[in-house]
């Protein structure tokens, strides 16, 4: 793969800094956080690491930084289905969100790895880190996206890049007993059948650790909105080190299928237990392909 634009690089440069963040917030009440009290976030969310890690692979960029990455955790990816991505990756690339991070970076992985490049719907926390720009498709999880977000993705719809996406829009939680994601949001339905995209489904086996779980679950009991748990995501990233990550991948859901006998987030919760049938070797319950 050819090698890509470096990143603008400074020996002491600081990617993630949860004082700016914090700054930049506009929140009076995030401003009044103390020193020692962010200091003890810095260390929560791995700041050192996290910086340290993206200063190592500072003229890294795109797919060239993902594969530095995984070399670095020393994942090893136990891949399942291959043959079943199609040879054109104008599809929708849909998966469960087990990890928040290190499932992010191993789907691009992949896809890049098949098509060579591809665009992530993604947070545009994202942008933060130089390293992913070329890569992300950004939307606002918190309110409306602006007209200029609006328009790149409608441009991304139009065109015959591959798209990678978690439809649950955040990292799974424990429901019913069970870590899962919630229910899928049916935007990417929609934006499959307007734009002709067929859907592959990816399944990622495997959790974060318990505590994650516990701050979920303490948080929720005590009625706490705020997700605590998220700030837990870059330590559960580098607890991945030196694991094995299980991916399936399906067969094509021909976009053509998604017709009017459901609404479409009826569609998409029947594609999301597709994707969670991958795992026990279900795939034909839902879909004769």
């Amino acid at each position: 793969m050819p090698h890509e634009t470096t990143v603008p690089w400074e020996k002491k440069i600081e990617y993630a800094k949860v004082s700016d963040y914090i700054e930049k917030s506009g929140s009076q009440a995030a401003r009044r956080i103390p020193q020692f009290v962010i200091r003890i976030i810095e260390k929560i969310v791995c700041q050192e690491q996290m910086n340290a890690s993206m200063a190592r692979h500072h003229d890294k960029l795109g797919t060239d930084f993902l594969t530095a990455m995984i070399t670095e955790l020393n994942l090893t990816l136990a891949v399942e289905g291959i043959e079943n991505l199609p040879e054109k990756g104008r599809c929708f690339f849909a998966a469960n969100h087990p990890f928040g991070i290190v499932d992010g970076l191993v789907l691009t992985h992949i896809i890049a790895q098949k098509y060579g490049t591809l665009k992530a719907i993604g947070n545009d926390a994202f942008m933060y880190i130089p390293h992913l720009r070329p890569l992300i498709a950004s939307v606002n999880v918190f309110g409306r996206n602006p007209k200029s977000y609006v328009k790149a993705l409608g441009e991304l719809y139009d065109s015959d890049t591959a798209i990678t996406h978690f439809p649950a829009g955040e990292v799974s939680r424990r429901y019913q007993g069970k870590v899962q994601d919630c229910a899928w949001q049916k935007s990417f339905i929609t934006k499959a059948i307007s734009s002709k995209r067929d859907i592959v489904p990816f399944h990622f086996g495997g959790t974060n650790s318990r505590l994650f779980y516990f701050i979920n679950g303490f948080r929720r009991f005590l009625g706490i909105k705020a997700n605590l748990e998220l700030l837990l995501l870059p330590r559960e990233f580098f607890k991945k080190k030196n694991s094995t990550i299980k991916v399936r991948i399906g067969k094509p859901i021909p976009w053509g299928m998604l017709d009017a006998s459901l609404a479409h987030a009826d569609w998409a919760q029947k594609i999301r237990q597709h994707v969670y049938n991958l795992s026990d070797g279900k795939e034909q319950l839902f879909f004769t392909l």
